[in-house]
This record gives structure tokens, sequence and C-alpha cells, in this order.
């Protein structure tokens, strides 16, 4: 039999069941971590006296004639061969011989392919991290350009009130923060070593663990052997602060695909960001944003899908949980496309400072701070809520703004007013007025930036640190 386990077999296996059963077409991603978990293993069998130091030495060497091969592209991988596992091991036995075969000596595929995604997706968290605080520095460095730069706020997608427009993006700093913070905590259960769990009840080999760990620089051992090759939790985790991170994303996204069409005009996106029709030679399309705001269903179903997987599975190892992998390499593929583009497409967006303050001049968005000055003197707010609803009604009527009113139209509402109501009313006024923590104040927005460039700055000390660690 070709198989390396074909000993217990009479017959070749069908030709449609190896290709249904194979994985190599998309585990071969782990091609580089398979290689290096094989490497710390066969390193602790030689420390401790499993192998001879010799055959240590050749299969060692053998590994390392593969991992250049996997660098260079040149490695052929067969579905007769099943996954990276065993390609791998087919071509060590290939390069020195049946020494190679001794490799798998304490340790299964099951707890094999367990390490190899866990250093795969260590690696993609620490870069995703970077990705993320590069975002963060392209929204504060178009934030500290907009200090002045005052933008409607909306709800129920209605101009609610005026703010400024380095808030509104300093909101999705705060947003991307969170997701740096979630890809940060999900190292901790990331960074667990499963190998040496064996099928799925551990070895007969006396093999050190914690040696192996030590070499791989995982913080931990799994404490149990079931759980260590059952465990798709930290992919599960994965998946769904991708999910939320898309989510960040998409809401972005949507937004620039407002603002950069002829109706808003706040924002243009560079023309290395955007793409033209094929039959009307005057569009200039967001497609960047469109297809990020697209792609996040594809995420959201990844998490579904493994959490559909995963629900009636018995321990400990079972066939399905090859399902793991496809969605989690599509979702690490999406994120890194969007992050990679998203960066660039924020430092390189032109902000039509005046387009914005246009569209705040021409709506009813200060109407709140006519109700605060009145409640300021003496009316109950509720009773100056409905004075200035009759008061918008009446500009609506008369084709006016609030700024546009007379003094004596004010007062036919109110004898409260006086001319102090125009400097209250001004854009400006209103958005300083909001000087509280996390307000749109100037005074608050300048310091939030302050902050986050202070997080931002910290942050990059722990991806430089992870980076290094998870290589």
């Amino acid at each position: 039999m070709s198989k390396l386990w074909g000993g217990r077999f009479t017959k070749h296996t069908n030709r449609l069941v190896e290709e249904y059963t194979a994985s190599i077409g998309f585990d071969k991603t782990l091609a580089e971590e398979d290689v290096q978990g094989s490497l710390a293993h066969v390193t602790m069998l030689g420390k401790c006296g499993i192998l001879p130091e010799e055959d240590v030495e050749t299969i060692k060497e053998g590994l390392h004639a593969v991992l250049h091969k996997i660098e260079r592209g040149e490695l052929e991988y067969s579905v007769a061969d099943e996954d990276i596992h065993m390609n791998i091991e087919k071509q060590l036995i290939d390069e020195v011989g049946s020494v190679g075969g001794k490799l798998h000596t304490g340790r299964s595929r099951n707890d094999q392919v367990a390490t190899d995604m866990h250093l795969y997706l260590r690696k993609r968290v620490v870069e995703f991290v970077g990705l993320l605080q590069n975002l963060q520095e392209s929204l504060l460095t178009q934030a500290k350009a907009n200090l002045d730069t005052i933008v409607p706020g909306y709800t129920h997608l209605q101009r609610a009130q005026p703010i400024l427009f380095a808030h509104h993006l300093l909101a999705y700093v705060s947003m991307f923060g969170r997701d740096i913070e979630r890809l940060q905590d999900s190292y901790k259960r990331i960074n667990v070593l499963p190998l040496g769990a064996g099928a799925l009840a551990g070895t007969t080999f006396p093999i050190d663990r914690h040696f192996v760990a030590e070499q791989l620089h995982f913080d931990a051992v799994y404490e149990n052997s079931l759980d260590a090759v059952s465990d798709r939790d930290f992919i599960l985790e994965f998946l769904a602060d991708a999910s939320i991170l898309m989510m960040h994303l998409s809401r972005l996204s949507e937004e620039l695909v407002l603002w950069s069409s002829t109706e808003f005009r706040f924002v243009e996106l560079d023309d290395a960001f955007c793409t033209g029709s094929s039959i009307m030679p005057q569009k200039k399309n967001p497609d960047v944003p469109e297809l990020v705001r697209g792609k996040t269903g594809r995420v959201y179903g990844n998490l579904m899908g493994l959490l559909t997987v995963l629900k009636s599975l018995p321990l400990a190892y079972n066939k399905d949980m090859q399902e793991d992998k496809e969605g989690m390499f599509d979702t690490v593929a999406t994120l890194q496309g969007a992050l990679q583009l998203f960066g660039p497409m924020i430092a390189t967006m032109k902000v039509n400072k005046e387009r914005m303050r246009e569209a705040v001049n021409k709506d009813f968005s200060n109407a709140t701070d006519i109700a605060d000055f009145l409640a300021n003197k003496g009316l109950p707010f509720r009773q100056a809520h409905e004075v200035i609803g009759k008061t918008v009604l009446y500009c609506i009527q008369n084709d006016k703004y609030l700024l546009d009113l007379t003094l004596d139209e004010f007062k036919q509402f109110s004898p409260l007013f006086d001319d102090t109501i125009y400097q209250v009313l001004q854009p400006e006024s209103v958005v300083n007025a909001r000087n509280v923590y996390g307000g749109t104040a100037s005074g608050q927005v300048s310091a939030a930036i302050e902050r986050a460039e202070a997080k931002l700055a910290s942050g990059r000390v722990w991806t430089e640190e992870y980076a290094e660690r998870s290589k």
C-alpha cells in the first residue's frame, strides 16, 4: 500500500473517496507551520532520548530541505497523500529515507493539525492588530487635519446635531480599538500548545510537552488531551472577532459610499481606490468600500458554518473538523485584503470642508440648542421643546432656517428670546457647547486625539513584541 497508514487495509482507496476526503487543496496553507511544529517535536524526541541524536539531526536537515522547497514554491502536493502532514512526511522520507518515518513518533495528526492552526492563527492575529493600528493612524491623521471641520451628525440618517468631522472619525478609532483589544485577548487562548495529546489520550513515549511549548513560544500547554485535539474555540473566537471587525469596516464603508455620492459630496476617494464604468465614462465608483461591505456577509457565514459543524460533535476528533480550515483561511484572506486597503484609502481621502459647512448651514440641527437656551432661562425643557418644534415648523412653511429669523419672529414663539440667540445658533457655538468628556467640543476632541495617539503608541509595542514571539 502507498498510504503511510495503509497496513490495515487490503484495497486501495477509491479515487472519489480520495478526492472527497483530501484536504491538501487548502491545508497546504499550513505548510510552514507544519514544518515549524515538526522541528520542535523532533528536537524534543532527541532531548528525551526517544530518538538517537543522529536520527534527529538527519530528520532536521530533511525538514529544512523541505521547508526551502516550500519557500521557493517547489513542493509538489499530492491528493493521494491526503493532507499537508502526510505530504510533508512523504517528502521528508523521499529526502532522508526511512528514518524520516520516525518523525511521527509520539504524536498524531490530530494534535499535529491543531498545533499547526494555533501557530498559523497567532501570526495572523498579530498581523491584523498591526493593520488595525495603521488604520487608526490614518483616521487620527485625518482627524487632526479636520479639527475645525463641522459636519452634520445623524440619527436615523436624519440630520440631528452638528459635530466636528474629527469627532466622527474618532468614533471609528474607538471601534477599531475594541477590535484590537479583542484580538489581543484572543491571543491568550490561541497561544496554548496541543502537541503531545496524541490522537486523544496522550502517548506512551516519555515526551516533554513543556519543552516543545518553550521552543515554539507557547505560553501554556493544554491540560486535557481530549480537549487539546477537539478544541476549536480559538478559531470560533477569531471568527467572532473578525465578524465584529468586518461589521465596523462595513459601517465605515457605508458612510464612505454615502459621503462620496453626488448627493453628499462630503469626501472624495483617491482614484487609486475607485473604478470606472464600462459604459458611463463619468462614473467614479467606490468599489473598495462597497466590496468590503459585501464581503462582511461571507465572514459572518464562516462563523455560523463552524458553529454548526461543531455543535453536535462527540469527543474527541472527528473528520467533520476538517471543515474548520477553509472558512478560517477565507476569513483571514478577507480581512487581509480589507485592512491592507483601508488604511491608505482613508489616508488619501480628500475632505470637502466647504460642502460640509454648507450642509450644516442649511438644516435645523441647531434646534436643540434653542431648547437648551430657553431651559436655561427657566422654561421647563418639555415646554421649550414644544416651542422650538413650532419654530421649526414656521421656518419650513416659510422656506427659512433658524438663523434667518428676525428677533421679532423668534419672540412670537417665546418672550424669553433675545439677540444672544444668534450666537447660540452658530455651528461653532453649537459644537463647543458640548464641552463634556467624550463630547464634540474642539477642546474635548483635541484631548481625545492625544489619548488615542498615546494608546496607539503603547499598542505598537505589543505588536512588535508579539510579532517576534510568533515567528
